[in-house]
Formats: C-alpha cells, sequence, structure tokens
C-alpha cells in the first residue's frame, strides 16, 4: 500500500515556489517527483488550439519522445478535448495510450484553466499499478487552480 502524502503541506511549498522561484512549474515538477514516491514523472503540456496540438512544458522525468501531441490522442490528448480530469489506474486496459516508459503502470492528467479557458495539464505517470486516490485528484486540481493564479508562471507557454 502506497504511503499518502502530505498533500498540504506540499500546496504550501507550491505557494512558495509559485511566488519566489525564476521557472515555477519546473521547479513544482521537482517538488512533486521528489516528495511523492510514486509520482515518477511529473511535466506540463500546453495547448496550441491553432495547430490541435499539445506541447511539452516543464517536465520531471525521463525524456519522452511525446513532446507534442494532437487533441484526441494518448491520455493527455483526450483531456486536451474534454476538460477532464483523466486517471488511468492501468496503462495496460487503455486503447488510446501513448507509452512514455515501458515502466509506466498508471497516469493522472488534470487539466489547468485561466480564465475559464483550458490552457493546459499536469501529466503525472507512475510505475505502479492504481496509486492514485481521490486525494491525489483534489491536490492536483488545486495545484491547478494555486498556478492558474500566477499567470506569469505559464504564460511563456501561451499559443495566441
Amino acid at each position: 500500500m502506497t504511503k499518502t502524502p502530505d498533500f498540504s503541506t506540499l500546496m504550501k511549498e507550491a505557494v512558495k515556489i509559485l511566488e519566489s522561484k525564476k521557472d515555477p512549474l519546473l521547479a513544482i515538477c521537482q517538488l512533486l517527483n521528489a516528495k511523492v514516491v510514486y509520482y515518477n514523472w511529473v511535466g506540463f503540456y500546453f495547448m496550441n488550439d491553432s495547430t490541435q496540438i499539445l506541447e511539452i512544458g516543464p517536465y520531471i522525468g525521463l525524456k519522452t519522445e511525446h513532446i507534442k501531441i494532437p487533441y484526441g490522442k494518448g491520455i493527455c490528448g483526450q483531456v486536451a478535448k474534454s476538460g477532464e480530469t483523466f486517471v488511468v489506474k492501468d496503462v495496460n486496459e487503455q486503447d488510446n495510450y501513448l507509452a512514455c516508459s515501458l515502466n509506466t503502470q498508471a497516469e493522472i492528467v488534470v487539466p489547468l484553466f485561466y480564465n475559464e479557458k483550458l490552457i493546459g495539464q499536469i501529466d503525472i505517470d507512475s510505475h505502479e499499478r492504481n496509486p492514485f486516490s481521490e486525494k491525489d485528484e483534489a491536490f492536483l486540481k488545486s495545484l491547478c487552480v494555486l498556478i492558474s493564479q500566477h499567470p506569469e508562471s505559464f504564460a511563456i507557454h501561451l499559443h495566441e
């Protein structure tokens, strides 16, 4: 059984990061990767509505070939279309899954909105099956709301 992280402490650390770091999204990726043992790849993707492609932003984990993902393709691409959180307990059970690593067993993707517009998402892969709880989902949604209140943290990744 995976130990539940102290999400309230992580949220406090994220606030400090967003208020003080030069590259806050990368620092948040580093924080989550370091503090949550089952978060094995943590990254952001940002929407490019003109091309209908997600483009990778800051991330921590193994290098990925998925630096651009068409809307609708894979879990991230499905979230780009739906604007809803997608939790995959076992990636082997998904038909529309883009494998980034053979070690990935589960994934959670949470949309990031700014001024009620979907602008991106946080994507987390795990080497464990079914590690994500409702607490992970609630924490990541709150984190995305927090990030949306700091547009300077993601402005360079936006496409007009």
